[in-house]
């Protein structure tokens, strides 16, 4: 038998985010919801316990249905938002169209520079972020760094809608995800 040794020093870093876990009292709702917005298959559903996913991995999302939770106040200490990538422009304003063709809107949309950003309220409250990268690692570095990010973390908002059209018109990508390309109104 050989031996073996265990670093105990180093941080050892996760391979990937494997899942999160959401309490609700909105149990069917929160099913459908995820299964419209992010295209999510129920994989095993309980009636207690739902685990969803949308890629190769048994699970991405699990629901505990608890009927008499009480509803959190904004103000509460926790998880912000989750955010998740798509692939390209295209696909985030196709799902943003398709989304808004079944009432699902985003609440905020925004440019924040290394990506462009939308987003969502699923029916319990949680903020899910949609988002696409603006540009590679190796910019995304230098702008974290740089003064512009430093004058404004957060980024500039845009019409989701006029971006669609600008998109869809045949505007040069890297002119839709540079900020301000399709201004607020």
């Amino acid at each position: 038998m050989a031996e073996r040794t265990l670093d105990t020093r180093n941080t050892i870093i996760p391979t990937k985010f494997a899942h999160m876990v959401l309490n609700t009292r909105q149990y069917e709702e929160m099913k459908r919801w995820y299964a419209d917005v992010l295209g999510m298959e129920v994989v095993v559903d309980n009636g207690r316990l739902c685990f969803l996913t949308f890629d190769d991995e048994h699970h991405r999302l699990a629901l505990v249905n608890l009927p008499d939770l009480k509803e959190q106040s904004p103000e509460h200490a926790g998880v912000n938002h989750v955010a998740y990538t798509l692939a390209d422009l295209g696909s985030l304003l196709a799902t943003y169209l398709r989304l808004k063709a079944n009432d699902i809107v985003p609440w905020w949309c925004i440019n924040h520079g290394p990506t462009t950003s939308m987003y969502f309220r699923d029916p319990d409250g949680n903020d899910i972020e949609l988002q696409v990268d603006n540009f590679d690692d190796e910019r995304l570095t230098g702008w974290m760094r740089s003064e512009e990010f430093r004058q404004n973390p957060l980024g500039v908002e845009f019409d989701p809608d006029l971006l669609a059209e600008k998109y869809c018109a045949g505007e040069a990508l890297e002119v839709l995800l540079e900020q301000g390309s399709a201004p607020k109104s």
